[in-house]
């Protein structure tokens, strides 16, 4: 095999080198060049740290000090950073000099991926790969369109399913949709009601209702019997069940998908991603019925007629097949269940102890810690100043002294919202959750104890709630 030399006069790229050169430079280079307010809310919030290197659930700054990783990238990370059986996987696909996206063949990684992907889920058959979540609901929403020959699609109010026009067309956030319409024709229904679903059901124009089985704006989770009767409902109006597992699926929530939590339900089509990556390559995919499939590739002329230029690529392949191989060979789903409820079961312990400290909902390791007003007037005059600012200043101020004094890395839920969600590598274990419960303890008896560093801190994101308006 041959190999091409540099030109005369040229330099072999070095990554190294310029990461060494440049790094330095990273905060300045996005305000110039990307999202200018992304620096700009790190700064505010005291967020803008420099990581050095991340293994497993922490991070590392120049320092040498680490930093544990309770977002886990909001879900991607779910076996941690740089897991080596991953990594190996990656560079034994690249080394191998598949000859990848052809576009006129089939090769082997896909297809074993779709299989394994489909023996957690044996009422599916079938697997479009995409590159991200909200690609897999934009397939989900065009399936269920075509396959039932209907346009409407229902979502639940505060769902969030991805942020492109057809998956925000079903986001019952309006602050991400405001300025963005129209989109398409799609009505929100709340989560757990099943005669607002009915009503809209007789309407005769539902293509599906997409749903999380634990919403992650808030952490709320739908009502036990609720997917099974929505189920029931959606078929016999001859409409379809769309589970938004992006989040909430491989593993997290202490099973496999956590639609499987309640009994008798099987989604028509079902969308995973986030995890699936290992935290290396965007991937993303939708499993449905042979039916659907079926009907939307119903011949040659329409072979195309749905696909992705980089869905099914080697490498994202290869990073999904190791990432599943892991969690069964490391029982990753068991070990998420037993945190979890190891996790959940100590904070729920504190909700007696600390009047600010609301509830602690959520299963598996996807924990939502909410806050909510107290009862002494101390405290409930600071609440209420922080509330008359912006809602969700409070959950801000327990985020940051968790970084800035204990260095755990945490975020809100969602914005205006007092919740905390805590969304972990699925690999921590009890010394983590230690680590964690001490912290969030030291903060909560910071915060009731009437003053300090955090209320003063509290000051200055209302200053800045106010100034934003």
């Amino acid at each position: 095999m041959t190999t091409v030399e540099p030109a005369a006069g040229t330099e072999e790229f070095d990554l190294g080198r310029l990461l060494a050169e440049r790094g330095a430079e990273r905060y300045e280079l996005h305000a110039r060049h990307l999202n200018h307010q992304l620096p700009r809310m790190l700064h505010t919030i005291g967020f803008d740290k420099v990581y050095e290197r991340a293994e497993g659930a922490y991070f590392w700054d120049a320092n040498g000090d680490d930093y544990l990783d309770m977002l886990a990238g909001f879900g991607v990370m779910g076996l941690g950073r740089h897991h080596p059986v991953v990594r190996k996987a990656l560079h034994d696909v690249l080394d191998a000099r598949l000859a990848d996206l052809t576009r006129f063949d089939c090769q082997p990684l896909p297809g074993l991926l779709a299989e394994k992907l489909l023996t957690h889920s044996p009422h599916l058959d079938r697997v479009f790969f995409g590159n991200s979540g909200t690609e897999a609901v934009e397939t989900a929403l065009k399936f269920a369109r075509y396959a039932t020959g209907r346009p409407r699609v229902l979502y639940c109010d505060h769902a969030f399913h991805g942020l492109t026009t057809g998956s925000l067309s079903v986001n019952g956030e309006a602050g991400f949709r405001d300025g963005f319409a129209p989109l398409l024709p799609d009505t929100a229904v709340p989560l757990g009601d099943l005669d607002a679903l009915a009503r809209e059901l007789e309407k005769g124009d539902v293509a599906a209702l997409v749903v999380e089985p634990i919403q992650g704006k808030g952490v709320h989770e739908a009502p036990p019997g609720y997917l099974r009767a929505a189920q029931e409902l959606l078929h016999r109006h001859k409409a379809l069940l769309i589970v938004d597992e992006v989040q909430t699926g491989l593993g997290r929530t202490g099973d496999f998908y956590a639609y499987q939590h309640e009994d008798g339900v099987e989604p028509d089509l079902v969308c995973v991603a986030k995890a699936l990556s290992g935290g290396y390559v965007p991937v993303g995919a939708t499993l449905g019925k042979e039916w659907i499939f079926k009907k939307v590739y119903s011949s040659m002329d329409r072979v195309l007629v749905h696909s992705a230029s980089f869905g099914s690529n080697a490498q994202a392949m290869a990073a999904g097949l190791a990432v599943l191989s892991v969690m069964e060979n490391e029982q990753i789903v068991a070990g998420a269940r037993a945190t979890g409820e190891l996790l959940k079961s100590r904070l729920a312990a504190l909700v007696d102890k600390y009047e600010l400290l609301s509830e602690v909902r959520g299963r598996g390791l996807m924990i939502g810690i909410e806050f909510g007003r107290p009862r002494s007037l101390k405290l409930r005059s600071r609440w209420t100043m922080l509330q008359a600012a912006r809602k969700g200043l409070f959950a801000q101020m327990v985020v940051v002294p968790l970084l800035q004094r204990h260095r755990i890395l945490t975020q809100v839920s969602g914005d205006h919202l007092e919740v905390i969600k805590l969304i972990p590598p699925l690999v921590i274990g009890e010394r983590e959750v230690d680590r964690f419960v001490e912290a969030f303890t030291e903060v909560m008896d910071d915060a009731h104890s009437g003053g300090g560093l955090m209320w003063d801190f509290g000051k200055t994101l209302v200053k800045q709630a106010v100034a934003n308006r």
